[in-house]
């Protein structure tokens, strides 16, 4: 059966979407087949041409059993399901059926009260910090808050994804043909992590130079569209 990953949480803001995204990129720069499958009824789906990564459109509860039924048939394969905010019951739910559960969270107080009481509702998930700055200064802030309001959960707090600009490529209807090194670094790490928690990771990805770049971005082959 194929693995499936709910990014949920109660806030919004949190880099939910940015990051099921960079996760199925990376799962495609690692070889692995992956489907982002958009859950928020106020987002529109986008273009899955040229993307390593299929994307299905599950907003409503029908629709979302029925992918979920789909994905269950595949074997090797990832599904990464995007949730929305203020849904507290629709997470209970994904958090029930999900093999693994990540909550994004950003260098806000406010974030990371929003993510403790997520963390105690929902007692298999992890925190992931998103967008988490790279300045130096802002960092070390950053982590400062987290330390201090996310102590008793460090265990269940996940190494940072660092703030990268170009990440938002992956949320423009139509991709881009090429794709920044950096960014492609970013998931691929990423994808590796999850992978690791999920206990199906090889070798950690090296990263690519900065010569080397993403390059032209394949698509899904027909038989991976026809698949789900």
């Amino acid at each position: 059966m194929a693995e499936i990953v709910c990014v949920i949480g109660n806030k919004g803001g949190t880099g939910k979407t940015t990051l099921s995204h960079m996760l199925c990129q990376g799962m495609g720069l690692l070889g692995q087949r992956s489907v982002c499958v958009l859950t928020d009824s106020q987002r529109e789906p986008l273009d899955p041409e040229g993307r390593r990564y299929l994307i299905a459109d599950a907003r409503s509860s029908e629709a979302l059993a029925r992918v979920v039924d789909k994905l269950r048939g595949l074997p090797g394969w990832l599904g990464v399901i995007d949730g929305g905010a203020n849904r507290a019951e629709t997470d209970r739910k994904l958090h029930g059926l999900a093999d693994l559960v990540l909550l994004p969270f950003r260098d806000s107080h406010e974030d990371m009260r929003a993510v403790i009481r997520d963390l105690e509702t929902l007692p298999r998930a992890w925190a992931l910090p998103s967008q988490w700055p790279a300045n130096p200064w802002q960092r070390e802030a950053a982590d400062q808050a987290r330390r201090e309001l996310l102590g008793p959960w460090a265990g269940r707090v996940l190494p940072p994804v660092d703030a990268l600009s170009a990440s938002k490529l992956l949320l423009q209807r139509n991709l881009p043909e090429r794709l920044p090194t950096p960014l492609a670094n970013a998931c691929r790490a990423l994808a590796w992590r999850v992978l690791d928690l999920l206990g199906l990771a090889g070798e950690p990805p090296a990263e690519e130079g900065e010569d080397e770049g993403e390059g032209v971005v394949p698509g899904a082959g027909a038989d991976d569209r026809a698949a789900v």
